[in-house]
Order: structure tokens, then C-alpha cells, then sequence
């Protein structure tokens, strides 16, 4: 019979925040219920309420909200029998409000186990504090009041000696708590800006800070600049109180949280010699090749093997006019996909490249669909070489063995050819269902297969002078002699052609145009750019029949959907990921096994 850490209830119940020990597990206990608690706040993540009980007595506490995937995908639910590991306490409007920050369910009891009690039903009779797990069934010897008195008395000093108040989490800070302190670690120190403008001048920066239950960021203004930029450290962790809590402005952060911090000039910041306790930060990886299914703008983890690094470049920015800094990494990982990553401004300046493929882990990079999924560094993204992490020793330890020889899929590449994806003949759609699904038109990129037949080649613009620099492909710009690319800052005497495609393909049901690049092109031709060129300037005759020979040619096509918008007007764009001439061998096979399916039958 499973035994629940009889006692740990009227424990907690007493506790004070110095029980660090208390709040670490672990301990055996019942979930009675579990309930959804309406935020209030539109877009705000799902909370949880537990009812949570030892068979003697029971309580409230909140889930935290990263261990909400437990409740969504039915993994604990009402009775459930689990192990929480740790925990942490909040203050809200002088009662306790526990909040479980990690656990591990046991297995679920057909019913209630013993007939636990509310502390509330009983104020006038302390709680009873069983300190060893015991059978259910039979009752536990309690401890004696005074015991637990002098325990309560001993912790209430220690705080005080401490000359701090109760630790809160950052999950639980909000506009209605005054007297808290966090102990935070900062994860991402941002430069010191200014402005100025018709209402005065000033500076500010911002700072992100992580605990066991969320993140939020926190800004400083003018003279809170002077005093605490220079205390805060990017690695380091620090108790701060004394900071105004405001509703959090989601045009300058994309942190899941909805309060913020406005640190002043009173905003007391102490370093944590402790070496116990303290925060790590927790990231939520997805492989690279799941970022198909990333929505574009949407913030994520990814950790990674840096297989190229490309050198420093600039780029004049038309939105800000002003000249940015970059530098592009190429990650890949066991999932076999590869996908481009932008460092920019000093970050990308103070990127070790002399390290040979190393592993880094990014938090909180934004997925881009520029020339299919990439991925950029914003202003409060984070990266850890080579980390102390399991994910890390896999992935070293994969492509020291298979990896480094491996050839990869492209999510993106630098010629914007867009996301590489298998043709698949079991998902192969008509054009017109293509259309009819509305497929590209939810805001997100869609993928779908498809064979069809080129029915015409538009021969205008159907291929550009590009850069031969391994990795580069972007456009060149004739200068005299020269063909200069202003991405790597070199001049060529001669250019690399590339194909840049715009076909109109049917099959049975429809029509449809799909765009590809230089992969579509040496497919279509069977030869480079450069020889199409010379063909062209040669004898014109000559480039209309092989674009005439081209026509009526069928394809498999793997394909990707994606509404954007055109001097005004809103359309879906297809771009062809991959294109397959027929193997008809293989397609003779597919028909056999069709005969011999139960659809056949």
C-alpha cells in the first residue's frame, strides 16, 4: 500500500519561508482535486488549484504553470497519488498560498485515502505535525504544541536576523503585494539606452529575471540607471524588493508573464553568496525540425551543434535608417534538419568563432519564415555555450560519433530557397484542394505534396547575378568591373548566376503558380544558371526551345503555402520546398500495392 507523508500538511501549514529544506520534498501526497482558475486577463496562461492532502489533513496550493501539460494531457487528475519534489510559499493578503514548482506522479487511487481534515474547521486547535511518512489507516503521533511553537519562534529569528522578508516567487508578484523580496538570477542584461524628444531626455535598460516558478522583466530609468546598472550581472542571482509591479507592456517583451518590474531609485539589489537554492534557468527545447510546425513570431528554445559560422556583416536597416551588425550561424542537431540563426549588434561582435562546432543553447529566439524557418537573437534572447546540460552531452556525444559526416535537411539557407521538405506520396493533394482547404491562409506556413505538370515558364527575370561565395548567394551589383556583394563586402570579376522561378503548373482538377529557386531551376534544365545565360546571349532561338522543352514535363512538387501581402492586396504564395522528377518504377509499385490494398479489394 502506498504510504502519504502523513503530517507534511500540518508542516507546511506552519511553516516559515526559512524551511528551505520543507519546501524542497520529498513528500508523498493525494491530489483530491484539481480545478481551473479563471485569470481574468485575456491571453494569460492557465492556472491550476490542487487540493492537496496527506490522509490526515488538506490543503490549497497552485500548480506552476510550466507543469500545466500534466493537467492538459491527463497525466494527474482527481485522486492522484504523486511525489512533490519541490515546492515553493507566497504571501497573499496574509495567508500562505503554496505553489509546486516539480513532481512525479506514483499512480492514481480508485478513491480517497483516510478522511482528511481543513485546518480551517478547527482554529482553535494547532495542527499536528507528524515529522516520519506512516500508514494511512492507522493514525500518526502527533507532535506536542510547544515543539512546534519553539520551531515556529526559531525560524521567525532567523528571518529577522536576516534582516529580509518572506521570499516571494516571481510567479506570485503582482500590484496588490508591498512588502516581498525575490531572489532572482539575472539571465539577460540589455545596453543602456536614451532618448530624447519634445518631453525631456533619458535613459533607461532592462534586465530579465528568472526564478524556479516564471520570469519577468524588470526596467530602470534614469537615476535607478546610475544606481543599479552597475550591481546587476548577467549569471548572477540577487534578492531585490522595493521594485514597482505594473501590468507588463507586451510591445517590449515577450515574456509569459503579465506584470512587470520598474526598478527605483530605493530599489534595494543584494548579491546571493548562497550557495544552495539557487535559481536555474529552464528552457523548453524543440528540435529544429519541429519548427515547421512554429508558428512565425513565436518565441522558442533550441539547442544545437554551430556546424558553419559566417563572418561579420552589415545591412542598413530601412525601418530604423541605420547601419546593423550580424553575423549567421548554421545549427544542426539529431533531428537531421539544418536551420540559419541571425546574432546581431554585440552579440554577434563578441561571438567566439575560433571554438569548432560547439553546443549552444538558446533561449528565447524568435522564429522567422524569411526564405522558409529561420531563427533570430532579439533584445532579451539568451545563449549558453556549451552548457552543463544532458541535452548537451547527447548532442556532442552524437556528432563526434555520426553527426560531423551527416548530411542535413535545410530549414533555411542563405539564398532563401525555403524549407526543405520530402515529397509525401500517402499525403499527396490536387491543386484544387489545395485551394479548397485555404491552405497558408491561417497565418502560418502550411505544407502540402503534389504532382503536376508545367504548363509555362515565365522567361523574364528568370535568373540574377549572385554572390559565388560559399553559403552567400545574395544578389551582386555591377560597380564598373566589378560585381561587389555588399553582404561579405568582396568584388568578383564575374558573378554566379542563380535561377529564381515563377511556373505555371495543372493537373486534373486546376491550375496553380508556384515559385522556387536555383533546386527548381538545375531540375527543370538539367544544367546551372550560368550555362542558360551563355545560351541566351549566344542564341536566343536556342533558350526558347529548352524553355519550350521544359513545358509539359510532370513533376512531384513538395510544397509550402503562405499568405502575404502585395502592394495592398492579400494573396497565398506557394513555394515549392523540393521538386522530384517521376520515378516510374517507384510509381508502377505504388499502383501494385493499390490494387492490393483494401481499397482494391
Amino acid at each position: 500500500m502506498v504510504q502519504l507523508s502523513a503530517g507534511i500538511c500540518a508542516r507546511l501549514y506552519a511553516a516559515t519561508p526559512e524551511d528551505h529544506e520543507l519546501f524542497n520534498g520529498p513528500h508523498t501526497v493525494q491530489f483530491l482535486s484539481i480545478k481551473k482558475v479563471n485569470s481574468g486577463s485575456a491571453g494569460a496562461l492557465d492556472r491550476y488549484r490542487i487540493i492537496v492532502s496527506d490522509g490526515i489533513n488538506f490543503l490549497q496550493a497552485m500548480l506552476a504553470t510550466q507543469l500545466n501539460g500534466m493537467v492538459n494531457d491527463g497525466i494527474i487528475g482527481k485522486h492522484t497519488i504523486a511525489v512533490i519534489e519541490k515546492l515553493t510559499c507566497n504571501y497573499v493578503q496574509g495567508k500562505k498560498l503554496y505553489i509546486i514548482l516539480a513532481l512525479r506522479v506514483i499512480e492514481t487511487a480508485p478513491e480517497k485515502i483516510g478522511d482528511p481534515k481543513s485546518f480551517e474547521s478547527s482554529d482553535s486547535a494547532p495542527p499536528q505535525v507528524v515529522a516520519m511518512p506512516a500508514q494511512i489507516t492507522p493514525a500518526a503521533p502527533a507532535a506536542s504544541s510547544s515543539n512546534l511553537v519553539q520551531q515556529q519562534s526559531n525560524n521567525i529569528s532567523v528571518a529577522s536576523r536576516s534582516g529580509r522578508g518572506s521570499i516571494f516567487p516571481i510567479e506570485g508578484l503582482s500590484p496588490y503585494q508591498n512588502n516581498w523580496t525575490i531572489k532572482a538570477r539575472v539571465t539577460q542584461k540589455s545596453e543602456i539606452k536614451t532618448w530624447s524628444n519634445a518631453k525631456g531626455e533619458g535613459k533607461l535598460f532592462s534586465v530579465t529575471l528568472m526564478d524556479d516558478t516564471g520570469e519577468i522583466r524588470a526596467t530602470g530609468f534614469n537615476l535607478a540607471v546610475d544606481e543599479l546598472y552597475p550591481k546587476l550581472e548577467e549569471g548572477k542571482v540577487y534578492f531585490i524588493s522595493k521594485a514597482r509591479v505594473n501590468l507588463a507592456k507586451k510591445k517590449f517583451s515577450n515574456l509569459p508573464n503579465d506584470y512587470e518590474l520598474n526598478l527605483e531609485r530605493n530599489t534595494e539589489v543584494e548579491e546571493c553568496l548562497d550557495m544552495i537554492n539557487l535559481p536555474t534557468i529552464k528552457y523548453n527545447f524543440i528540435s529544429l525540425s519541429g519548427l515547421e510546425e512554429t508558428p512565425k513570431d513565436s518565441i522558442c528554445d533550441v539547442i544545437a551543434i554551430i556546424k558553419e559560422t559566417s563572418p561579420l556583416s552589415e545591412i542598413i536597416s530601412k525601418q530604423q535608417n541605420r547601419t546593423l551588425i550580424k553575423r549567421e550561424l548554421t545549427l544542426v542537431d539529431q533531428s537531421g534538419y539544418s536551420v540559419r540563426l541571425t546574432l546581431w549588434g554585440k552579440q554577434a561582435e563578441q561571438f567566439n568563432d575560433e571554438e569548432e562546432s560547439p553546443v549552444i543553447a538558446f533561449k528565447g529566439v524568435k522564429v522567422g519564415d524569411f526564405g522558409g524557418r529561420s531563427l533570430s537573437m532579439i533584445s532579451s534572447s539568451t545563449m549558453a555555450i556549451n552548457p552543463d546540460l544532458e541535452e548537451c552531452f547527447q548532442l556532442r556525444g552524437w556528432y563526434d560519433s555520426t553527426g560531423s559526416g551527416q548530411s542535413f535537411q535545410v530549414q533555411s539557407n542563405m539564398g532563401g530557397s525555403g524549407a526543405a521538405r520530402g515529397f509525401k506520396r500517402e499525403e499527396m493533394r490536387s491543386l484544387a484542394e489545395v485551394k479548397e482547404s485555404q491552405l497558408g491562409q491561417q497565418d502560418k506556413v502550411e505544407y502540402f505534396s503534389t504532382r503536376a505538370t508545367i504548363m509555362h515558364i515565365k522567361s523574364d527575370n528568370i535568373y540574377y547575378p549572385a554572390c559565388p561565395t560559399v553559403g552567400c548567394s545574395k544578389k551582386v551589383i555591377n560597380v564598373g568591373d566589378v560585381w561587389r556583394c555588399e553582404k561579405c563586402n568582396k568584388g568578383f570579376e564575374v558573378p554566379e548566376y542563380r535561377y529564381v522561378m515563377s511556373l505555371a503548373v495543372a493537373d486534373y482538377s486546376g491550375q496553380a503558380w508556384l515559385q522556387g529557386f536555383n533546386d527548381v531551376g538545375l531540375t527543370v534544365f538539367g544544367m546551372p544558371a550560368d550555362d542558360l545565360v551563355q545560351i541566351k546571349e549566344n542564341d536566343d532561338a536556342k533558350f526558347n526551345v529548352i524553355l519550350h522543352h521544359a513545358n509539359c514535363t510532370t513533376f512531384n512538387f513538395s510544397c509550402r503555402a503562405r499568405q502575404d501581402e502585395y502592394n495592398g492586396t492579400t494573396r497565398v504564395r506557394y513555394g515549392i520546398s523540393s521538386i522530384h522528377a517521376l520515378d516510374y518504377k517507384a510509381e508502377a509499385m505504388r499502383l501494385r500495392d493499390l490494387l492490393h490494398s483494401e481499397w482494391g479489394r
